[in-house]
């Protein structure tokens, strides 16, 4: 497991949450400089794996010049919009940084998963700020464009009609 891990987002609540579930420190991107933060939590040397989970011009290039000589920067959150982020390959081939792309979870890596999720290690409930209905559902991911919530929105009621045996 991670000796070290940095949460960093823009919302004091959603680094709390991070705290909750095992972030060693935190870094509020609105209010400090990110890559010069990051520096000195790891005494210079930077992060092993960064994640840019956002998918934002300037979280993608927090998270490449974050990550160690060696380290692997994997981007999951998709780019929207025209801001591109700003590669810059020099430093990549320089640091031989391994920049990953990532829409999910492999199915290999499922067991592990559940393993944690079986011992403890890993309690999925904790990242769930709440359930609602597919129609709540649709409305929860058009809210997304004026903040994202702390947790995962859970659609756990798909219809209030009864299921057919057929």
């Amino acid at each position: 497991g991670a000796n070290q891990i940095i949460a960093i987002d823009v919302s004091d609540q959603t680094l709390e949450k991070a705290k909750e579930v095992g972030a060693n420190n935190t870094i509020n991107a609105r209010k400090e400089n990110v890559q010069q933060r990051v520096m000195e939590l790891t005494n210079g040397i930077g992060a092993d794996l960064t994640i840019d989970a956002a998918g934002f011009k300037a979280t993608c290039e927090d998270a490449i010049h974050s990550a160690r000589r060696g380290g692997r920067m994997v981007q999951v959150g998709l780019p929207l919009g025209e801001q591109n982020p700003i590669v810059p390959m020099g430093m990549v081939a320089g640091k031989e940084l391994e920049l990953v792309g990532s829409h999910g979870c492999a199915a290999e890596d499922m067991p592990a998963i559940l393993s944690l999720v079986q011992s403890g290690r890993l309690d999925p409930k904790k990242l769930i700020e709440r359930e609602v209905t597919l129609k709540e559902g649709a409305q929860a991911l058009m809210d997304m464009d004026r903040g994202s919530p702390v947790g995962m929105v859970m659609i756990t009621q798909f219809s209030n009609v009864p299921r057919s045996r057929y």
